[in-house]
Parts: structure tokens; C-alpha cells; sequence
């Protein structure tokens, strides 16, 4: 039985690595330009009013901000499929999530009406939003766009 693995795209040369599960914790490097590995979230963060500048607005690259509740069902059912993307875009988009219920700072800031709502900053810059439930495909396609 093979072991799972997760590609993470390295920062500087973009190269695609495949790397065990199990072995994440052990600081891996770019086959290709030895670069560490080690700190490219290849998961969702979960975030809160106080992380947001620093985890959306202060990063260097494309984020996608996932705002949802508990109670929400469609919500539910995006979780998962943003847990996959964070591991197939390791290294190119962080994923956040954010409980609205809790962080009403941030919903008023984007105006945040209703759930899902997904914010896309690209730089700390706002560049798209999208409400609702998308298919995955819509999902990869707008982080593509941003990438």
C-alpha cells in the first residue's frame, strides 16, 4: 500500500514536489533548487478578526478566504473541497478560513451578507469575490486566474 503524499509548489522555482505525509515535519527541500520547503501551509489556516492582517493582508501571494459558520450547510460541504486545494495548491495560494459568527470585523469590513462567501486577495489586495456553493471547477479556475 503506498503511502500518501502532497505536492508542495516551492516558492522560488516553482517546481512541483511530491512528498510523503509522514515526512512533512522533517523540513523538505525543492529537488530542483534545494530550497526549504519547511512554513508553505499545504492545509486551510483558520484565522480570526486579529490573524487577518497578518495571515490575508501582510502575505506575499494569492489567498483565498473562505467565510463561513458552522450551522451553514453548504459551508460544510465546501469544507472539504478547500482542504483538497490547499494540498494540490501547497505553495501557490494559501487557504483561510474564517467563522463569520465569530470574526464580525471582518464580515462588516467586506461586507460579508451571506454564506460561503469567498474573498481572493492577490498581494493583500482584494480582486474578486464569489457567494455560494461553487463547483470545484469554478473554484480552480478563479485561483488560476489570480495565479
Amino acid at each position: 500500500m503506498s503511502e500518501d503524499k502532497i505536492i508542495i509548489a516551492c516558492k522560488k522555482c516553482k517546481t512541483k514536489n511530491r512528498i510523503p505525509v509522514s515526512r512533512v515535519n522533517e523540513r523538505p527541500i525543492c529537488s530542483k533548487c534545494k530550497e526549504s520547503l519547511a512554513g508553505i501551509p499545504y492545509f486551510t489556516v483558520n484565522a480570526t478578526d486579529s490573524m487577518f492582517q497578518k495571515e490575508v493582508m501582510e502575505h506575499k501571494g494569492a489567498v483565498l478566504v473562505d467565510c463561513w459558520a458552522p450551522w451553514c450547510g453548504p459551508c460544510r460541504s465546501i469544507g472539504p473541497v478547500l482542504d483538497d486545494l490547499a494540498r494540490e495548491y501547497a505553495g501557490q495560494i494559501k487557504i483561510v478560513k474564517i467563522n463569520m459568527d465569530e470574526n464580525h470585523a471582518t464580515a462588516a469590513q467586506y461586507s460579508v451578507k451571506s454564506i460561503p462567501t469567498m474573498l481572493f486577495f492577490k498581494h493583500g489586495k482584494l480582486v474578486d469575490t464569489a457567494v455560494g456553493a461553487l463547483a470545484k471547477s469554478e473554484i480552480i479556475n478563479r485561483i488560476n486566474a489570480m495565479l
